[in-house]
């Protein structure tokens, strides 16, 4: 082998390993599967760094938004006072409906009227009759006459018995004529109510004779002022204006007239002069149809 000019002999090839072992591009060989320690940890902090740098983004834009709401509510409470929204008409609320100042004259006199009992001032009233005669209360009382009042109801089968069965209160009304004593039937049935009309009261009054005045109470104003409930019930009212007696006509509910006539008794007392003995009793009989 030739040296050298400067004296050492050149390698040959295959005599260094190291030397001979051909150039690889990068300084660390490439294993399938991982990167080379360096590159991870490099891709690792860049993502790291990207993370961060988003949130802070994040944060920027959360507090940035935050800033200009809170700059704009100022301005949004201006624009809406400025630029009120138009309310829109909302159906009135039952409660809030002005309520009828126009008084109900049937409830007023249902919540007025107070139960006329033996002792209480008679109620005065007007009603016509039949034949459309008026009959005034206190005109026949100023004028020393003491009062029978019957409620009325000629399809009433407790008041069609003293017809039918008997003559009770026609003979009552003839044999306290001369003694100024008055017998007034009053119907207080509404209009188309049973027994009520006009027609009807007519009817009953001729087929029964009826010797006496039927008097058409057809609002019922005068049967709730005297709290009548029943038909026949019965109040004598006394030449001064005052109930002597109020309740049944007799003892007896049944289809039979009772032994014992309260009113009949009403009136010798106070003809007598004397003080009714028995002033109230508990009036049988149908409803009033009001």
């Amino acid at each position: 082998m030739r040296a050298s000019p400067l004296g050492k002999v050149p390698p040959t090839p295959g005599s260094n390993p190291v030397l001979d072992r051909p150039a690889v591009r990068g300084s660390h060989r490439r294993v399938a599967g991982r990167h080379p320690p360096h590159t991870s940890r490099g891709v690792e902090m860049e993502i790291r760094n990207m993370k961060n740098a988003k949130g802070l983004l994040n944060t920027i834009t959360v507090g940035v938004l935050a800033l200009g709401v809170a700059a704009g509510l100022p301005s949004l409470a201006l624009a809406q006072n400025e630029h009120p929204k138009a309310e829109h008409p909302q159906a009135p609320d039952k409660k809030d409906k002005p309520k009828n100042t126009q008084p109900d004259s049937t409830k007023d006199e249902k919540k007025k009227a107070e139960p006329v009992t033996a002792g209480s001032n008679a109620p005065d009233f007007t009603l016509p009759d039949l034949a459309g005669k008026q009959h005034k209360l206190s005109d026949l009382t100023k004028g020393g006459k003491t009062v029978v009042l019957m409620w009325f109801n000629a399809d009433c089968p407790y008041v069609a018995k003293h017809f039918n069965n008997a003559s009770t209160f026609n003979d009552m009304a003839r044999n306290y004529a001369d003694k100024n004593v008055v017998l007034l039937a009053i119907n207080s049935g509404a209009p188309g109510k049973q027994g009520a009309g006009l027609e009807r009261n007519k009817k009953a009054a001729d087929d029964w004779k009826i010797t006496f005045p039927v008097l058409l109470d057809e609002s019922g104003a005068v049967g709730r002022a005297y709290s009548a409930k029943r038909t026949p019930e019965m109040f004598v009212i006394n030449k001064d204006g005052y109930v002597a007696y109020h309740g049944a006509i007799d003892d007896d509910s049944s289809d039979k007239p009772g032994k014992t006539n309260y009113v009949a008794k009403a009136l010798d007392n106070l003809l007598a002069g004397k003080d009714v003995e028995t002033k109230t009793t508990k009036p049988y009989g149908c409803t009033v149809k009001y």
